[in-house]
C-alpha cells in the first residue's frame, strides 16, 4: 500500500462518521484536512467512490478467509452478501446517506458502476468463470437481489437482523428458480430444428 493510499483511507475514517449529518457534501470536504482536497480533487464525489471502492476490497479480503468451496453455490452467494451487511453494520447511517445520494441524477452513473463493481466482486469471489451471456445474467440478477436485501436491511429492527437473513434466502430462492427454468428452456431449445431455413422458405419461396 502506498503512502497515498494510506492518507486517503485515514481521510476516509474521519469522513464517516460526519456523513449521517452532513452527507457527502462539500460541507463534509471542508471539515477535514487541507489534503483532503488535494487527495480527493473531485472533491465530496471522490471521497464517495473512494468509500465504495473499500467497500469491496474489504468484502473481498474477508471472503478470501471464508471457505467458500465447501459451500453450494446459493450459501456462497448468502454468505458474501451477509458479510458485506455486517461489516456495514456500524455505519448503517452513513450507508443508509450514500444510498440517497446515488440516487440523485447527478449520481446515477457512481450507482450503477459501484452496484456492478459489487455484484462482479461477489460472483468472482464465489469462483464464478462465465464468459458467455451468463457472465450478464448472472451479474443483473445478483444486482436485483444485493439491491433489494440492502434495502431491507436498511429498515429491518429484528433482532440480529434475522428478518433480513431470511429475506435474502428467498430471493435468492426466487432466483436459483429462474436459472433452473431458464437452464430448461436452453436445454429444449438445443433439440429443436433450426428455425431459420423453414422461415427463410417461407419469405423467399422457391419458384416452381
Amino acid at each position: 500500500m502506498t503512502d497515498r493510499e494510506t492518507r486517503k483511507r485515514v481521510i476516509l475514517a474521519a469522513a464517516i462518521p460526519g456523513v449521517p449529518f452532513d452527507g457527502w457534501t462539500a460541507k463534509l470536504m471542508r471539515s477535514l484536512d487541507d489534503d483532503a482536497g488535494v487527495l480527493f480533487p473531485g472533491g465530496a464525489a471522490d471521497l464517495l467512490g473512494f468509500y465504495l471502492v473499500e467497500a469491496d476490497r474489504r468484502m473481498v479480503e474477508a471472503l478470501e478467509q471464508v471457505d467458500l468451496p465447501a459451500m453450494k453455490i446459493r450459501q456462497r452467494i448468502a454468505a458474501a452478501i451477509r458479510l458485506r451487511l455486517e461489516q456495514a453494520e456500524p455505519e448503517r447511517e452513513t450507508v443508509r446517506r450514500t444510498l440517497a445520494t446515488l440516487a440523485l441524477p447527478g449520481h446515477a452513473g457512481l450507482g450503477l458502476r459501484s452496484l456492478y463493481r459489487t455484484v462482479d466482486a461477489i460472483w468472482r469471489a464465489c469462483g464464478d468463470t462465465a464468459t458467455d451471456f451468463n457472465f450478464y445474467t448472472k451479474r443483473g440478477l445478483l444486482a436485483g437481489v444485493y439491491s433489494s436485501t440492502l434495502l431491507f436491511w436498511l429498515n429491518d429492527g429484528s433482532p440480529g437482523y434475522e428478518n433480513t437473513w431470511a429475506f435474502l434466502d428467498r430471493r435468492i430462492e426466487q432466483v436459483m428458480t429462474i436459472q433452473k427454468a431458464r437452464g430448461r428452456f436452453d436445454r429444449l431449445a438445443e433439440r429443436l430444428p433450426d428455425p431459420w431455413p423453414i422461415l427463410s422458405r417461407l419469405r423467399y419461396p422457391t419458384r416452381a
